[in-house]
């Protein structure tokens, strides 16, 4: 079953590429005490994630922020060397906080994992964004075609 407002986000841990390498980071470390804007993607480098779901969190980066966000971070079930260089490529780095997700665990437990197996992607996240107030889901958006729309960036300023 797929979260949805008023559920607590399940407890995890992400990892991170830092300036001294990889790192985890937990759940609570994420959310506990924050306002954080999560945006999921099948696939860092992907055609529609590199070009129409990230560019619209970057460019609207400080609005975001401006509305009592703490936190803008994106998550994909992908290794963390590549979140880290999808980060420094993009020019996301110091600005969205780039998740690893590397066995789609997160994707699994907020049941908005996707098998795209057919398409030789194998296990991925849904794309979906969420705003997440101290841990608890106070908005959740799936996109239910191809493409972006309710979970971009211009549907969450919207939201908050």
């Amino acid at each position: 079953m797929a979260i949805k407002v008023g559920d607590k986000v399940p407890s995890g841990t992400f990892t991170v590429m830092t300036g001294e390498g990889p790192k985890p980071m937990t759940t609570d470390e994420l959310f506990k005490g924050k306002k954080v804007v999560l945006f999921a993607v099948p696939g860092a480098f992907t055609p529609t994630c590199s070009n129409n779901h990230l560019p619209g969190y970057l460019e609207n980066h400080d609005a975001i922020l401006a509305r009592g966000v703490d936190t803008i971070a994106v998550v994909s079930v992908n290794d963390v060397h590549v979140m880290g260089a999808w980060a420094h490529f993009t020019g996301g780095e110091g600005k969205i906080l780039f998740l690893a997700d590397g066995s789609g665990d997160f994707a699994k437990a907020v049941g908005l994992d996707n098998d795209l197996s057919a398409a030789g992607m194998g296990l991925r996240s849904k794309r979906f964004s969420m705003i997440i107030d101290d841990g608890r889901v106070t908005a959740v958006n799936v996109e239910t075609k191809p493409g972006v729309d309710e979970s971009g960036a211009a549907h969450i300023l919207g939201q908050l």
